[in-house]
């Protein structure tokens, strides 16, 4: 009974290492299934060797699946990850890439963008005389309120319109004489020819210079002044200055004032009543087109500042107008522009000094 038992003991031990040293051929379909049990096993070897580590270091890493979103999710919900997070986003339009191809990409500065407008800037005016323009303003502004505006307005209903237009069109004929020399000492000399045209040909064919036949033969009315020739000259800055009943001027415009004064038609007139006359209708009608600027005082914050700068813009516009590029803008507002609506009192309006020539 002994002998066949251990002879099946025997051959069952031969044929089991016979088993174990054959070659195994795998599965390959299973092989990845297997790899689970050899990961369990290498960490229960690992514990039996240094110990049980806690659970939550023997926790597989979570793999990144910010990359990979689910594919039933629409691509425009899935969130960004971190890196997408850092990098802008990119919202320049086709002109701006042409542009960084060509030249490269530019960092955007608000504060030196050359694109941008020119900030507004209040006019500066050199205004030294202040304390004394502003009592000299007051005395002219009571003046005008007095006297100059009602004869005026007396002036506009007796005279009907067509007579105050040949009135205004008289007394800018007379002043084109000073006016085409002032322009031919600023080097202009077309303007000088046009002027002295301009004066004959209203002077014969409108009938003294009551009508302006000149304006439509083509002939611009441009006035120049001595003040004017000076600052082309190079005397640009100069102090700002109210005088009585002249209203604003600067000290070059003085010069000018005077200088022009000599050379003044209408101060030419010997008969001191007709001369007076002409000289005091000619006041009332520089005072009749300012009436449209009238409406400038009404709520204004500082009246003496608002003329001030107004006129001293005016001013620098009459002396660099001309030379500026076209199409450069200079920021004057365009009712400044007009000679006709801005007048100024002029230099026939001078009164003569006693023992001067023609007094």
């Amino acid at each position: 009974m002994r002998s066949p038992l251990l002879l099946a003991l025997f051959l069952s031990l031969a044929f089991g290492n016979v088993g174990a040293q054959a070659p195994v051929t795998k599965d390959p379909t299973t092989q990845d299934a297997q790899q689970p049990t050899d990961a369990a096993q290498a960490e229960a070897d690992a514990d039996a060797l240094y110990g049980q580590q806690p659970t939550a270091a023997r926790e597989p890493v979570a793999t990144d699946t910010s990359q990979t979103p689910p594919s039933d999710v629409p691509p425009s919900q899935v969130p960004p990850s971190d890196e997408e997070q850092l990098i802008p986003e990119d919202t320049r339009t086709s002109a701006e890439e042409d542009f960084n191809a060509l030249y490269g990409v530019q960092e955007y500065d608000p504060l030196a963008d050359p694109t941008l407008p020119a900030p507004f800037l209040e006019p500066s005016s050199y205004d030294p005389w202040e304390k004394l323009n502003r009592r000299v303003h007051r005395f002219n502004n009571a003046v005008d309120r007095i006297i100059a505006k009602p004869l005026a307005t007396a002036y506009i209903k007796i005279a009907p319109r067509p007579v105050r237009l040949g009135v205004g069109n008289f007394f800018s004929n007379l002043g084109q004489p000073v006016s085409s020399l002032n322009a031919l000492l600023q080097g202009k000399p077309k303007q000088a020819g046009q002027s002295i045209a301009r004066f004959v040909v209203n002077a014969t064919l409108g009938v003294g210079g009551f009508f302006d036949p000149a304006t439509k033969f083509r002939l611009p009315n441009k006035s120049e002044d001595f003040g004017q020739t000076l600052g082309v000259w190079g005397w640009t800055k100069s102090r700002y200055v109210e005088l009585p009943l002249f209203g604003p001027r600067t000290v070059r415009d003085v010069f000018g004032l005077v200088g022009d004064g000599q050379l003044a038609l209408l101060r030419g007139v010997e008969e001191d009543k007709v001369r007076v006359f002409l000289q005091g209708l000619q006041l009332v009608d520089v005072r009749t087109q300012l009436m449209s600027v009238d409406a400038m005082r009404e709520g204004a914050a500082d009246e003496y500042a608002l003329f001030r700068d107004a006129w001293m813009q005016r001013r620098n516009y009459q002396i660099v107008g001309d030379r500026r590029i076209e199409g450069e803008e200079d920021g004057l507002p365009d009712y400044l522009r007009e000679e006709e609506d801005n007048p100024t009192v002029p230099a026939d309006a001078m009164p003569l000094i006693p023992g001067s020539p023609g007094g």
